[in-house]
């Protein structure tokens, strides 16, 4: 089977034998470190909070089970989140992208003097090559890639500075390093749902509607992933 094929399959097949699975949503950061501070002083861990509720809302309008990993934001072990993902079928990290200093520019906001960029934006998804199934890995990222750019969301093309690329088109990308993607003993995919240093960028993906939106489009990824068994291709 192709990887569009795929996809297609993922957009018409019944999701109706998806009652014992189980997604690990990871909200990242937490209290103590809040992530990167947004374009308007907002801490990321907000925005992963937001985007989480809404997501385990979705995932759970189609009949899949949520457990969800650091809603309270208390964990603070990289190591503790994939340890607490245990016994789901895919674990999914949701994080807000920045932006290195180099690219910052300062500006006012309500006072004070903040920072935000114009050069990034988009959103990205990341797997790791040392997780212990990389196929299912990659798989859901894409097939969650796919659905997003089909809702008519745009992933960011700046990864292709630090990163390999995995499935480029659907904005999927190597990340090996990461603590939250090969520790874990199940599938595992990091989500930046956009750039809250970017200042038009952050105003979307403060509006609920929007949230709302680019979670269907993940949790409809996931439900495919977990509902489609790719399949050898025939000669």
């Amino acid at each position: 089977m192709t990887r569009d094929c795929f996809y297609v399959l993922a957009l018409v097949l019944p999701l109706n034998s998806l009652a014992a699975s189980v997604v690990a949503i990871d909200v990242g950061h937490g209290h103590r470190d809040g992530g990167a501070q947004s374009a308007r002083g907002r801490p990321e861990f907000a925005f992963n909070l937001d985007f989480s509720r809404q997501l385990a809302r979705q995932v759970i309008q189609r009949g899949i089970g949520v457990q969800p990993v650091n809603f309270d934001g208390q964990i603070a072990s990289l190591r503790a989140r994939p340890a607490a993902a245990k016994g789901a079928d895919v674990f999914v990290s949701i994080h807000h992208d920045s932006v290195s200093e180099a690219y910052l520019q300062p500006w006012q906001w309500q006072g004070q003097t903040l920072t935000h960029t114009t050069v990034k934006r988009g959103f990205g998804l990341f797997v790791s090559a040392d997780n212990p199934d990389l196929e299912s890995s990659l798989r859901c990222a894409s097939t969650v890639g796919a659905m997003l750019r089909r809702a008519g969301f745009v992933p960011s093309e700046w990864h292709a500075r630090k990163h390999l690329p995995a499935d480029a088109a659907n904005g999927v990308w190597y990340y090996d390093n990461l603590v939250v993607l090969y520790r874990t003993t199940l599938p595992a995919v990091l989500f930046e749902a956009g750039v809250i240093k970017h200042q038009d960028e952050e105003v979307d993906l403060r509006d609920p509607a929007r949230q709302a939106r680019m979670a269907d489009a993940v949790a409809t990824g996931l439900a495919a992933c977990l509902q489609v068994k790719e399949k050898p291709a025939r000669d």
